[in-house]
């Protein structure tokens, strides 16, 4: 068994358990921070072995035949993805306590965060369904908690509001699962391509809707996504951040996966219409808010569209910029809601009309406002414009010009947005700070500004050195759009 695999879901749940015994919160932050650092060194050790030997690395529990056991499978796009979650799940960690937030201090925070580790690490390392569904339902149950874990009546309203739309996500997966044992006897990811091609056409696109329906709530694309602008403003602002950077991207994730190896190529022209509606509907209701934090919500939405053109155009070109897209705004989602965790903490609002003349209380605030912000709206340098330029050119050599449109007009309306942002916080006359507020922002509060300093430089690295990432990204998309890659890893010859 490769343990290198198993440590990023085992250490983390050990972790949880470890952490519920002992109840004290200094030897509960040491337990994450071990466990999150196993986690981390165990993906690095991943990536490195799925890099070097240009493979796919395999692990069946228990070693047990391929057909019954539980597989854990990592190729260059879950290597990715593996990694870069960990690593933002420990700098948010750093953030949290650094906040000084009341949930931080709840003896079930860092249990239930180690949990959403394991979650996040089994959903992009499950080698077949039904252990998908496991993993969605762990990250479910602890990002509920998370979400409420302050107790407030908005957060409980949020909560509710978050957990039933999961719930019916999770049932709509479950049902999905459960039609695709009955049709094909299996639900190993390895054995489906054969089974499901010898199925009907008809009986093949039901199942695949089935399932991209549960992906999109997960992903929140049009016209699935109306949860989490109600949702995710209410959380603290480290927890915002994580929802916003990752768990968005599982359902991106599992989309990208549906399409490439169970059915291939099955919804492309439904997939290019919903990413159209959900890139001018998420930009649109950014606009027309004056809160930051909803602002930034509606742009996860947005945002989304994007990758999933990229999915829907299914060309080698159009994965390899989606993987590359998704690498960019990880970071760069939670590194601005970081941002904005500040702002709040500092002055106890982020709405516009509460705030202004931020860039003369700090100029370095501003900056690190700035740089993921330009990212997100696609200008150059930034690896925001690499990403999108990536899925343009794709859009344009596929002829698919209408949506190529949309998508430049949807980065336009990004960037209007953006500035809107700006001129609402930034600009302006110093007002006095509001009772809530501390003393001078980027100041006191050293862990969550170093924090977000790392995370900022991190969007700046990965434009510094989006040619050797690029190509990374290429090879994971032709990884991708080869299926029997991925079966012959897994069952043999």
């Amino acid at each position: 068994m490769n343990i290198a695999l198993a440590l990023p879901i085992a250490a983390p749940l050990l972790g949880a358990a470890l952490s519920m015994l002992v109840k004290q919160l200094f030897i509960q932050r040491i337990i994450s921070f071990v466990a999150l650092g196993i986690s981390l060194a165990s993906s690095i050790v991943v990536v490195a072995k799925v890099v070097t030997d240009n493979d796919i690395l395999v692990t069946r529990l228990g070693g047990w035949p391929a057909q019954i056991a539980i597989t854990l499978v990592a190729d260059r796009f879950a290597a990715l993805m593996l990694i870069v979650s960990i690593s933002i799940m420990a700098l948010v960690l750093i953030y949290s306590i650094g906040q000084q937030a009341s949930d931080e201090h709840s003896t079930a925070y860092h249990p239930v965060y180690l949990v959403l580790a394991a979650g996040l690490a089994q959903a992009f390392l499950a080698g077949d369904l039904f252990n998908l569904f496991v993993a969605f339902e762990m990250m479910l149950m602890a990002s509920y908690v998370l979400l409420t874990l302050e107790g407030t009546n908005k957060q409980i309203r949020s909560g509710v509001t978050y957990v039933v739309l999961n719930v019916v996500e999770s049932t709509i997966l479950l049902l999905g699962i459960g039609l695709v044992f009955a049709a094909t006897g299996t639900v190993s990811m390895a054995e489906l391509p054969e089974r499901l091609a010898a199925l009907p056409d008809g009986v093949q696109m039901g199942l695949n809707l089935l399932l991209l329906v549960a992906f999109g709530i997960k992903a929140a694309v049009f016209p699935l996504y109306f949860w989490l602008p109600d949702s995710y403003p209410s959380a603290p602002s480290s927890m915002t951040a994580v929802f916003a950077g990752l768990l968005t991207k599982v359902g991106v994730y599992t989309i990208i996966r549906t399409e490439t190896l169970l059915f291939p190529g099955g919804q492309s022209t439904l997939l290019i219409v919903v990413a159209g509606f959900t890139m001018i509907v998420g930009v649109v209701g950014a606009i027309s808010h004056t809160q930051m934090k909803r602002v930034l919500s509606f742009h996860i939405v947005s945002q989304i569209g994007y990758m999933i053109l990229g999915v829907g155009l299914g060309t080698q070109a159009a994965l390899a910029a989606t993987v590359f897209f998704v690498l960019h705004q990880i970071p760069v989602k939670t590194s601005i809601f970081l941002v904005e965790g500040i702002i709040e903490k500092e002055t106890g609002s982020s709405a516009f009309d509460d705030i202004d003349g931020l860039a003369k209380r700090s100029g370095l605030l501003a900056v690190f406002f700035m740089l993921p912000a330009l990212s997100l709206a696609g200008l150059p340098p930034f690896s925001g414009f690499v990403a999108k330029l990536g899925i343009l050119r794709a859009g344009f050599d596929n002829g698919s010009y209408v949506i190529t449109a949309v998508a430049i007009f949807g980065s336009l309306l990004t960037l209007i947005s953006m500035i809107k942002i700006w001129m609402g916080l930034f600009w302006g006359e110093v007002r006095p700070t509001p009772p809530a507020g501390r003393v001078g922002i980027m100041r006191h509060h050293k862990i969550m500004s170093t924090t977000s300093i790392t995370l900022v430089g991190v969007t700046l690295a990965i434009a510094v050195l989006a040619g050797p990432l690029y190509d990374y990204s290429v090879q994971a998309a032709e990884q991708l759009l080869n299926p029997m890659q991925y079966v012959k890893a897994v069952l043999g010859s």
